[in-house]
Order: structure tokens, then C-alpha cells, then sequence
């Protein structure tokens, strides 16, 4: 792909860093971004900025958030004692589109994957023991991609957690080898709704 502009190379080049962004689709945006007027380029790269500036993850759950407590966490409608645990921030977004669940999360930043040199100590995990064991947590449900290391996960996490909790898994509505945030939302919303403790879960596997 031959540029006449080393400023337009410089701007497609970076478009093709995203994810899902290659080099047509970098020079499709940037084209479209020449077209609008400078005020408005000047305050989309603005938001992005102060995006990557100051946004803050929650204190409690990992979540983003705008302060240092999300709204999630913060809004007195929700069920305090009910945590979801999920590997990331698109699995809480994906939840929430469902609006089936009321009760706050825990993002695990991942899921424990030797293969891929990521260890339990890489993950949220002693935060969500710790929410567990001082939260008066009543139920832990694993949102969790029903893949090998998403199950690997899910039997580290169980032994670690206090006597007495009920600890459920989503319904497999999700095929096993699905990724979480590509679910659509009805069966995301029925996988919530049809939980199953984590020891019949288990025992069928």
C-alpha cells in the first residue's frame, strides 16, 4: 500500500494496531476522519486521551469505573451478597445487556492457562477470597468461557473459597470451547437464570 503522505501512513499504521483492524480498514477510517472538521477529530482524540488517562478500576471488583468504587458496586439496588466472576471487562458488559442479573461482579483479569504462563497469583483471585470471606457473600456464580482453562479456574477458585457459600456455575447453554462475550443475550440470559450448584457441574464433566 503506497502513500503520498508519510502523516497519513503514520495515522493508518496506528488504526492497524487495533484489533480487527486491518490496513484497509486503518485507511477507511482515517480517510473518514480527514473528511470531518478538525473540531470534531480534535475532541474525538481528546475523549480518547482522557479515556486512557483517567479511567480507574475498581477498588472492589476490578471493573472499570470513572471513580474509585464502580457504579456497579456502588448502587444500593443491587444484591451485595451475589457475586458473578468473570474473566474480563467484556463479560460484564455481555452480562449486563441481559438485564437478568442484579448482583455485582468480580473480573478475574483472565483465566489460569499454564500454556500461556498465566499462574492464579496473575489474577483477581485473592481479592475475590477476600470479598468472600469479609462481604458475607451468600452465592459465588462462575461466568466463566466453558473452555479447559475456564474450568481449571473454576476448581481452583472453589477450594479456595469459605465453607458455606453457595457456589454455582451459569447452565451450559454456552457450548463447551465458547468464548462468553459472543454469546447472544438469550442464552446468556437463560444460562443466568438456569444456574446449577458447581458440584452437580462438576460431576457431570
Amino acid at each position: 500500500m503506497q502513500f503520498s503522505s508519510s502523516l497519513l501512513e503514520n495515522a493508518v499504521n496506528e488504526f492497524a494496531k487495533l484489533p480487527g483492524i486491518g490496513k484497509k480498514t486503518a485507511l477507511r477510517l482515517v480517510l473518514h476522519l480527514l473528511k470531518e472538521e478538525a473540531d470534531d477529530v480534535q475532541h474525538f482524540s481528546e475523549v480518547i486521551s482522557r479515556m486512557r488517562k483517567e479511567i480507574k478500576f475498581c477498588k472492589r471488583c476490578h471493573n472499570v469505573a470513572d471513580t474509585d468504587i464502580c457504579s456497579i458496586c456502588s448502587n444500593n439496588m443491587r444484591k451485595s451478597d451475589t457475586i458473578c466472576v468473570v474473566e474480563n471487562i467484556r463479560d460484564v458488559i455481555a452480562l449486563e445487556s441481559t438485564q437478568q442479573y442484579n448482583g455485582t461482579y468480580h473480573v478475574l483479569g483472565g483465566v489460569i492457562s499454564p500454556l500461556d504462563g498465566i499462574g492464579p497469583g496473575q489474577l483477581n483471585i485473592d481479592t475475590l477470597v477476600h470479598r468472600a470471606q469479609n462481604e458475607s457473600a451468600a452465592e459465588v456464580i462462575f461466568a466463566l468461557s466453558p473452555t479447559i482453562q475456564g474450568d481449571t479456574t473454576i476448581y481452583y477458585i472453589q477450594k479456595k473459597l469459605p465453607a458455606g457459600i453457595k457456589v454455582t456455575t451459569i447452565a451450559r447453554g454456552i457450548a463447551f470451547g465458547g468464548e462468553l462475550e459472543y454469546a447472544d443475550e438469550m442464552t446468556l440470559a437463560r444460562s443466568l437464570q438456569n444456574r446449577l450448584p458447581i458440584d452437580s457441574y462438576v460431576s457431570s464433566r
